[in-house]
């Protein structure tokens, strides 16, 4: 999360803290003037950091830290996605360097890119890490038309991804997202045939537009 102000990191850091567990405390680094990493007491994790919101211009930024299996992955999925994502760009890779700490060089210690005009960033972390990319964090991708859902699911799945059920998949680094057809809450939200579209999606993997809209 981005923040202008001190005042400000500390009154988001002292709220987000609350009843949750301090990860890295809320201190000078050498890559920010005042920094914290913390985890909710949902179980959801934060970095707070000072810099200009110019910097980045997104006040709250995805961050994939990829550890354990997914370890050394980082780089590779930041060129997969800006391939198959419109409006996309890489804003820049930092890789770690020789002999620094127990890192492997080679690997990303940073890295900022965009996907469809919105700020994504991605680092490997090294050492044992309880936690892996799960489907607690997805993405939804709003899809207009059935070439688009399709184009999706096919480009996300490629390369050892997993087809869930309801629209859900998991792409080949382990993250899950949703491909999904824009007007769907309207669908589900139709008093006459919101049940009957529910019905027919519990049944699908890749969801079929036409087929919701028949129900």
């Amino acid at each position: 999360m981005s923040c202008e102000t001190n005042e400000e990191i500390n009154t988001l850091w002292a709220k987000l803290a609350e009843g949750g567990s301090i990860m890295m405390p809320l201190d000078k680094y050498d890559w920010a003037e005042r920094y914290g990493f913390l985890q909710d007491k949902f179980g959801l994790s934060w970095q707070l950091m000072k810099v200009k919101y110019s910097d980045v211009n997104q006040k709250i930024t995805p961050c994939f830290l990829f550890v354990g299996d997914s370890y050394g992955k980082a780089e590779a999925a930041v060129h997969m996605y800006t391939k198959v994502f419109p409006s996309s760009s890489i804003s820049g890779i930092k890789l770690y360097p020789e002999n620094e700490g127990e890192q492997v060089a080679g690997k990303v210690k940073h890295s900022q890119f965009i996907l469809d005009d919105k700020v994504f960033m991605a680092m490997d972390g090294f050492g044992a890490h309880e936690f892996a990319f799960t489907e607690g964090v997805s993405f939804v991708v709003n899809c207009d038309t059935q070439d688009e859902i399709d184009y999706y699911w096919e480009k996300l799945i490629e390369g050892g991804g997993e087809e869930s059920m309801c629209g859900w998949l998991k792409d080949p680094f382990g993250i899950s997202w949703q491909i999904i057809p824009a007007n769907i809450g309207e669908l589900m939200m139709n008093p006459e045939k919101g049940q009957r579209v529910m019905t027919a999606l519990f049944q699908m993997r890749k969801l079929d537009i036409a087929a919701l809209q028949h129900a």
